[in-house]
Formats: structure tokens, sequence, C-alpha cells
């Protein structure tokens, strides 16, 4: 992983955090500690982390899916998921 950047986060990926009720704080954890971090679209990386949901009250996957530049790193979506198996497949040993 390269130095930190400053993130921002794109209009797409704030209203993913609202409409999905994904706190900042774990999108930041999940770009500080990532389980996994693999090639996405073009020039993009995915994040994945999986926590426990306090709203839904279950472990969840959290995927954000990130474009760096050369100045910031941008969030460009974020999603929750509870299909685990499904995203990790090949990456769990």
């Amino acid at each position: 992983m390269s130095t930190m950047k400053p993130i921002r986060f794109s209009l797409h990926a704030r209203l993913n955090l609202r409409d999905r009720e994904i706190s900042e704080e774990e999108v930041e954890r999940a770009l500080q500690q990532p389980e996994f971090v693999t090639p996405g679209y073009a020039n993009r990386e995915i994040y994945m982390r999986r926590y426990q949901d306090g709203v839904l009250a279950q472990e969840m996957l959290l995927r954000v899916i990130v474009e760096e530049t050369e100045t910031e790193r941008v969030i460009v979506t974020v999603h929750k998921t509870s299909q685990i198996e499904r995203y990790l497949k090949g990456l769990l040993k």
C-alpha cells in the first residue's frame, strides 16, 4: 500500500453511506486495516473487511472501491453484504 493520501468521498459514496447505514469510521478502518485488497475495474482497488454490523446485528463484509490519484484516494462507492463467501471465494485459505 502506498503512503496515506487524503481521502475524499464521492457524492455516490456519501449517498451509499447514508442509504446503507455505513459509518465513515468503518470505511476508514477497512482502508487502514483491510483483510483483503483486490484489483477492481480500471485503476480501482477493492478493500474488503468483515465487521459486526450494529444495525443488522450480524457479520457483514464491507467493500470499499477506491480510485487513487496523484494527490488523493477517492472512495468511489461503498457497500456491505452478508454474502461474505461469495466475495471472498478463492481469497480465504
